[in-house]
């Protein structure tokens, strides 16, 4: 499978549509200034993960946007009282007056939360100020219960109470945001041959949420960072989905073992298994990803899995 095909999904899913993939990743400093919390807080250097690498985040959630203190809500309501906002629902009137250049300088001042299954679990603050834009793409004029947001980033030490109103999270100085709706994401999905899109949805849907409602999910751990890439990113975990429940099997299993092949770089294997309703029998799938830095990429295409 090429580049273009693993990155469909989110590149054709996502609202806003940005260059800053193409930039230079440069890192994170104990001295970079937290831009968008309200504060001049400083982002620390990431802890030490397995093998000495940084602590890099590849999460699934929601980001938020919280006054953090009186007096940015009070200047945020002048700003409201200078925009038409006639006719328009609070949610779309913030959206509104986020959105205008001249009130930049709000965004800059709000906190900006990422929220994983409806618990607050970061703190964002953009790498390069000119990413700003992602944050703002993030508040949707009509929220819907399937938006999702993808954040990939550098996780540093938990912020003071007093950057965000007693908000006590870890700061993650994001390289990318991507903002898209679940129905988005799985019309990008190309379907396999013999795949009606009756089949294919709702399996793809299935699996999707098994993946986000695994276990303490909060995209930091090498493991929960392969799994979220590949749903994200590879379209050949759905087509098997599908495959196996029009061959009577359920979906029984989502692990991820470090791999044998582990060295000098981190690989792990991240394991599906499918169960027949009928006779019981299990048959195991995998695919093979490299989670050294801080973003993950393929290694092994999904593949039969053999338990040693």
């Amino acid at each position: 499978m090429n580049h273009t095909e693993q990155d469909v999904m989110a590149h054709e899913a996502r609202r806003a549509s940005t260059s800053a993939e193409d930039r230079q990743i440069s890192p994170i400093t104990p001295q970079a200034a937290c831009a968008g919390c309200g504060g001049d807080a400083q982002a620390s250097e990431p802890a030490p993960g397995r093998g000495g690498n940084a602590s890099h985040v590849y999460a699934i959630g929601r980001v938020e946007a919280r006054f953090p203190n009186l007096a940015a809500e009070k200047e945020f309501s002048q700003a409201t009282a200078r925009t038409d906002t006639a006719g328009k629902t609070d949610q779309q009137t913030f959206h509104a007056v986020l959105s205008q250049r001249e009130n930049r300088y709000l965004v800059r001042q709000l906190c900006w939360v990422l929220s994983i299954q409806g618990l607050d679990s970061y703190l964002l603050v953009p790498r390069d100020p000119a990413d700003i834009d992602l944050l703002v793409d993030a508040i949707r004029p009509v929220p819907r219960p399937d938006n999702v947001d993808v954040v990939i980033g550098s996780r540093g030490s938990i912020v003071p109470p007093t950057m965000c109103n007693g908000l006590m999270v870890p700061l993650v100085v994001f390289e990318q945001i991507y903002s898209f709706d679940r129905t988005a994401l799985i019309d990008a999905i190309p379907r396999p041959d013999g795949a009606t899109a009756a089949q294919f949805g709702p399996a793809a849907e299935e699996l999707f949420s098994r993946i986000m409602q695994m276990t303490d999910n909060a995209g930091a751990t090498d493991e929960h960072r392969a799994l979220n890439y590949l749903a994200m990113r590879y379209p050949a975990i759905y087509a098997r989905a599908a495959h196996a429940f029009a061959q009577d099997f359920s979906l029984t299993g989502v692990e991820v073992r470090q791999s044998p092949l582990s060295g000098t770089r981190n690989i792990v294997d991240v394991i599906f298994a499918y169960t027949n309703r009928n006779t019981d029998f299990t048959e195991k799938y995998f695919a093979r990803c490299d989670v050294t830095g801080q973003f993950p990429f393929l290694v092994t295409k999904l593949s039969p899995y053999c338990d040693r």
